[in-house]
């Protein structure tokens, strides 16, 4: 499954990327992030790999992270697996002056049980993935 997502953010994009290239700051735009672990690498670096954890609802999610391009400004882009779901995402920044335009394709891959979850709620990805972009952009907007 593959779809793209995208938000204008009221912010220069050297601001954007200073605030979203700091992890200190995920869980200000994650709130179900619970941890964030560096496993191998240096943390943001290509080849990086890093372990998030995060509670949706009643579940605990535990997936792994490995960053595949980091062309700052321009794209910060990687993979995330976790059980049954393998997930590349590119993350491209679009200057426009005083705003930021954030584009972010997705392509989910699905295994065993996660297929069935995958063909019958396909929106469910793109609307968390959607309502992420949406939360950072709150908090970009906001931070000072």
């Amino acid at each position: 499954m593959k779809f793209t997502c995208e938000v204008v953010i009221d912010r220069p994009v050297a601001d954007v990327i200073r605030l979203f290239d700091n992890p200190d700051n995920m869980s200000k735009w994650q709130p179900e992030l619970v941890s964030f672990t560096p496993i191998s690498g240096t943390p943001g670096e290509v080849g990086a790999k890093s372990k998030l954890i995060y509670t949706m609802g009643k579940r605990t999610i535990g997936m792994i992270e490995t960053i595949t391009v980091r062309d700052l400004p321009r794209e910060f882009s990687g993979t995330y697996e976790a059980d049954g779901v393998f997930n590349v995402v590119k993350n491209y920044f679009h200057d426009q002056g005083t705003s930021t335009k954030w584009i972010s394709e997705n392509e989910f891959q699905f295994k065993g049980f996660m297929k069935v979850i995958g063909f019958l709620f396909p929106g469910a990805f793109r609307k968390t993935s959607q309502k992420y972009m949406d939360q950072f952009k709150a908090f970009a907007e906001s931070e000072g």
